[in-house]
């Protein structure tokens, strides 16, 4: 009895030291990616000579004056409601049409629908960068660059990565449903909207958070092609902060923590829908 109650007490011990070494490894990570973060956020309350003598520590003197600066010289308002309606409409036919395409593959398995698949996995490893240069010429063939639905179109070739997330999670669902309701004679688009969508919402909602925080932050697509001031998204307006030969770094930085915020409160709110939908998916595959 007592060797079993020392062996059931070592193996305890053990699994504290174990959890105690995970926590402290996952905070110096946590740490370690928070400098960054408290670097910028902590240089947007400080003046440019506290800043090159002080980069780390609190300001000798808090100000404002470094936001009041931004939104007087800078059309924060205007390029926070530019990137929105971008990511916005953006997201919403990125997710809707890779959940079509998917509920499409897996409602009718054939050999031209395992064809289109193939040509999606291939334009999927196929870098952005090589198609900029065509893909300007097309924009501009039908008037389309240095437009917000310009760019809206860019957005949706992001439609690939949402078909290949969401295909993966429509291949377990329970087909005796869909098989039903075709009995009961509901068509392909009623047995979409009313029995696939509902059962795949956590992958959906793992899908909306990604490619929202995707489009929100990108600064590539939007850089080629917008070139308008009015039309500029708040990633454009942190990179135009920058000048060519001195930089007022802590109005860079206001603007980037500003163009953090939304998306930041955002991540915060759907955490746990990230994290549920992944297991989830991971549970049913």
């Amino acid at each position: 009895m007592s060797s079993s109650k020392s062996s059931t007490l070592t193996l305890s011990q053990r699994e504290r030291r174990r959890s105690v070494v995970r926590s402290v490894v996952v905070l110096i990570i946590a740490l370690i990616c928070a400098v960054p973060l408290w670097y910028i956020l902590i240089n947007t309350f400080k003046t440019i000579p506290d800043m090159a003598t002080n980069p780390l520590g609190l300001p000798k003197q808090w100000t404002l004056r470094n936001y009041t600066r931004a939104f007087a010289t800078v059309p924060i308002v205007r390029s926070l409601i530019n990137t929105l309606i971008v990511t916005f409409f953006g997201v919403l036919f990125q997710v809707l049409i890779g959940a079509l395409a998917a509920y499409g593959m897996i409602l009718r398995k054939s050999i031209f629908t395992s064809g289109i698949g193939v040509i999606l996995m291939i334009a999927f490893v196929i870098p952005t960068q090589s198609t900029l240069i065509p893909l300007y010429r097309m924009e501009s063939s039908v008037g389309l660059v240095n437009t917000l639905l310009g760019l809206i179109v860019m957005y949706l070739g992001g439609a690939v990565f949402c078909y290949f997330l969401i295909v993966g999670y429509m291949q377990s669902l329970p087909f005796e449903v869909i098989e039903a309701a075709r009995i009961d004679g509901a068509g392909p688009l009623r047995i979409f909207w009313s029995i696939v969508l509902p059962l795949i919402r956590p992958i959906l909602t793992t899908v909306v958070v990604f490619q929202t925080m995707s489009t929100w932050n990108d600064f590539m697509t939007a850089n080629v092609f917008i070139s308008s001031s009015n039309l500029r998204t708040i990633v454009l307006q942190v990179y135009n902060a920058v000048g060519q030969f001195t930089t007022d770094w802590p109005s860079f930085m206001t603007i980037t923590v500003l163009a953090l915020i939304p998306v930041f409160i955002f991540f915060i709110f759907c955490q746990k829908w990230i994290v549920s939908g992944l297991v989830a998916g991971a549970v049913k595959g």
